[in-house]
């Protein structure tokens, strides 16, 4: 093929094709891709308004010649005739998108992908980060659907819309409030929030998803791992992939990124939004992604998740011990202690590989919470053999530390400057 010579070329339609104007304007087409060697054929149908059955045929005719036709740029009503007509399955028919603004907007709630901003009192939308996130828009309004028909509060999306350089997902929301803003608003209400929370979670985690349908967390965090290890001595990290291999896989749900920003309350019914990380396995992976959101990303910088959530340190760890004791339906701070050893190590290994891929190695602040993670992985693998978190493994777990327990002994002073320093060990051990 020559240089000369279009791979693709894209075609302008007018504002109307009928019976009147058919064979001309099917003429006037097919004078442009004359003398073109084209792969794909694009026809731009922002400026078209109305197209007959006379019309459809004309592009059917054209889509016979070319395997890559694609009608781009279809409002709402021409969409709507394509797509009765089943056109919309015989070829590629993609939608004009409304445009939308969020300034000024209030962010109701973030994840990693993008973040969730309220446009009018009925209404938010779901921006991404990624530029071309259309794929990714699809793949959340399927596993939205998904998650609904299986019996998850959310919202379903409704419209797609473009918001700056990228997409967005409008979903309809009446009067919701994050649970972050409660608590960061309202902080008397966090036992609500916390029952709340965990009802939701606990019946996301006994939702059965059918074969196929959801990607396994596991392998996500297994690959994590497998890239981390190596900063570990070898005999843990060999020891964490083990461990983290003995996990069982499951068909069960998972959030992905469950955290008080992701959870409304609109009206008076609590719902999940943010699908895009929906998956299926253990809980482990689930809680581990708690931790990070209320203690491990801000474990050296507190000031991280006052950004993030909205709420103070001091309120994010006091929900999350609330949060697993709930969950775990106990008291008993060694079963929690227990669970939540198991949940850091598989918290840090994701942190540490985090950190790899994606922090500053200049940076003072980053360079020490990493070897803050770090430190504290190594510690928790000396002494963790399993990250299993069933009944039996958490009694078992409890019972080992209960048995190779022995009380510190100190001396020191009897003066009245070191009361308070007493005080801080029995609470610090």
């Amino acid at each position: 093929m020559n240089e000369d010579k279009l791979t693709t070329i894209c075609i302008q339609l007018p504002e109307r094709i009928d019976s009147d104007n058919a064979n001309q304007k099917d003429q006037e087409i097919r004078s442009q891709l004359e003398g073109h060697e084209c792969s794909s054929v694009i026809l731009d149908a922002s400026d078209l308004k109305y197209i007959s059955s006379a019309g459809l045929r004309v592009l059917l005719r054209l889509k016979k010649n070319y395997d890559d036709f694609v009608i781009k740029n279809v409002n709402s009503e021409v969409y709507e005739i394509f797509e009765m007509t089943g056109f919309t399955e015989i070829m590629t028919v993609e939608k004009a998108y409304r445009i939308v603004s969020v300034e000024g907007c209030e962010v109701i709630g973030e994840g990693f992908n993008g973040k969730v901003y309220r446009i009018d009192k009925d209404n938010v939308v779901k921006t991404y980060k990624n530029s071309d996130a259309l794929a990714e828009i699809q793949h959340e309004r399927e596993v939205a659907k998904l998650a609904l028909i299986l019996g998850v509060p959310t919202a379903i999306s409704y419209d797609v819309v473009k918001v700056g350089d990228s997409y967005g997902s409008v979903f309809e929301l009446l009067n919701a409030k994050s649970f972050s803003k409660i608590l960061a608003e309202e902080p008397e209400r966090m036992d609500f929030c916390v029952t709340q929370y965990i009802k939701m979670l606990k019946h996301i985690h006994s939702i059965v998803v059918p074969e196929g349908k959801l990607p396994s967390i596991k392998q996500k965090k297994l690959r994590s791992a497998e890239r981390m290890k190596h900063i570990l001595p070898a005999q843990l990290g060999n020891k964490l992939i083990s461990m983290m291999e003995a996990i069982p896989e499951s068909n069960h749900m998972i959030h992905g990124d469950y955290h008080t920003k992701n959870i409304v309350l609109a009206a008076d019914e609590v719902l999940l939004i943010d699908m895009d990380t929906l998956s299926v396995g253990d809980p482990i992976f689930e809680l581990s992604q708690m931790y990070n959101s209320y203690v491990g990303y801000s474990e050296y910088d507190l000031d991280i998740v006052k950004d993030f959530q909205g709420y103070d340190a001091s309120v994010a760890r006091s929900f999350w011990h609330k949060s697993l004791a709930a969950y775990l339906d106990t008291d008993d701070e060694s079963i929690i202690k227990a669970l939540e050893d198991r949940v850091r190590i598989v918290s840090y290994a994701n942190l540490i590989d985090w950190s790899m891929r994606h922090s500053d190695a200049n940076s003072e602040t980053d360079e020490k919470t990493f070897e803050l993670w770090k430190s504290r992985l190594i510690e928790l693998l000396t002494h963790t053999n399993s990250l299993l978190i069933d009944a039996n493994s958490l009694e078992a777990s409890k019972q080992d530390a209960e048995d190779s327990y022995t009380p510190a002994e100190l001396t020191i002073e009897a003066s009245a400057d070191n009361l308070y320093g007493c005080a801080f060990l029995r609470t610090w051990t």
